[in-house]
């Protein structure tokens, strides 16, 4: 989403991808890491890059990018919330093209969560309603979702705008489709934010509302990203925004397995029988290495940026798994649009 700043009163929230691995990006401003540096002790940070800020690629401003996904033949797609949707090089992660986005109206879109089914299709949330929809490769746009009545924006629902589906992740095998809210609906507590789910029967079959989850973000965070892990789990990006402080980015795996099925809860408030997703911290990348990063404002570390976009590309050695992250800088001359090159080891299981 267009981050607002937040002041320090407020409240302080794919199985093809496993054989494909992007290159590492090297920065124009030393941001090439020599090694392996350690945020915490399951997650590292190879390097970032600052090459795209403030670009333009045919005619169209690179930026504002807020989901990232591995398309065919490992090239990256990188989703603009102004409905611009790229390709990326997997070795320079420079653009290779660009097609743009509309709704059935012919008018633009807030995307935020972008997910590549097996056929090239792309699956795009807005989260002006939220929506769901589905285009081809050039931007033709061939279908949509079916949202349930209470996440979409009020007065049509209990969702707040611009705090719906900001994440958007196929689980293993392509049959489940899962959505992250972003921030909670009314009624539900402060906090507790649902995924939503759809499934399929065949591979290539349109997909139908199926279970519903409930997540707890940390105090004051809204979820910004989620990616199915190899293993059917999620990572879960967690992101929040001080002014005169900066931002907060936190790394989480998380759980569904035992989770309750939440679509019938009209209110989540914690209560007794209701199990939440279970989630355990990978890391706090304010305690990465800042590898020379520069921040154009107030960051707690200076790598740190408005990081909204996930998606794992590969293996390394070891089977630590290979994320590209991209910060999205909202057009604003005092963000970036920073990508960052992570491992992560997952641990066997999530504690909390």
């Amino acid at each position: 989403m267009r981050m607002r700043s937040v002041l320090a009163t407020v409240t302080a929230g794919l199985a093809a991808a496993t054989c494909v691995t992007a290159a590492a990006p090297a920065d124009a401003h030393s941001g090439k890491a020599p090694g392996v540096h350690a945020c915490s002790p399951a997650v590292s940070i190879t390097s970032y890059s600052d090459a795209l800020d403030k670009t333009t690629y045919d005619g169209t401003f690179v930026g504002n990018l807020s989901a990232l996904a591995v398309d065919r033949g490992g090239r990256i797609a990188a989703l603009s919330d102004r409905s611009s949707l790229f390709t990326l090089d997997r070795e320079t992660l420079k653009p290779t093209s660009v097609v743009n986005l509309v709704d059935e109206k012919g008018a633009a879109l807030d995307s935020e969560g972008l997910a590549v089914d097996g056929d090239g299709t792309r699956l795009v949330t807005s989260e002006t309603e939220p929506s769901v929809r589905r285009y081809e490769r050039d931007g033709t746009l061939v279908g949509s979702l079916p949202v349930p009545d209470a996440l979409k924006v009020a007065p049509a629902g209990r969702a707040t705008s611009n705090l719906t589906f900001e994440g958007l992740t196929l689980l293993p095998g392509g049959h489940t489709l899962l959505a992250a809210m972003e921030g909670s609906l009314s009624g539900d507590t402060a906090g507790i934010v649902r995924f939503q789910t759809w499934d399929r029967a065949t591979r290539q079959g349109d997909f139908r509302l199926s279970a519903q989850y409930g997540y707890r973000t940390d105090t004051g965070l809204g979820v910004s990203e989620a990616q199915a892990t190899p293993d059917g789990r999620l990572l879960v990006l967690e992101r929040g925004f001080t002014a005169g402080v900066g931002n907060t980015v936190r790394l989480y795996l998380a759980d569904l397995r035992h989770a309750t099925d939440t679509r019938r809860v009209d209110t989540l408030t914690g209560q007794e029988g209701v199990r939440l997703a279970r989630k355990t911290l990978l890391a706090d990348l304010v305690n990465c290495p800042s590898l020379g990063a520069r921040a154009k404002q107030p960051q707690p570390n200076p790598l740190l940026d408005n990081i909204e976009g996930l998606t794992i590309t590969g293996r390394a050695p070891g089977g630590r798994l290979r994320l590209l992250l991209v910060s999205d800088d909202n057009q604003n001359a005092v963000q970036t649009t920073r990508l960052y090159s992570l491992s992560v080891r997952l641990p066997h299981t999530v504690s909390g």
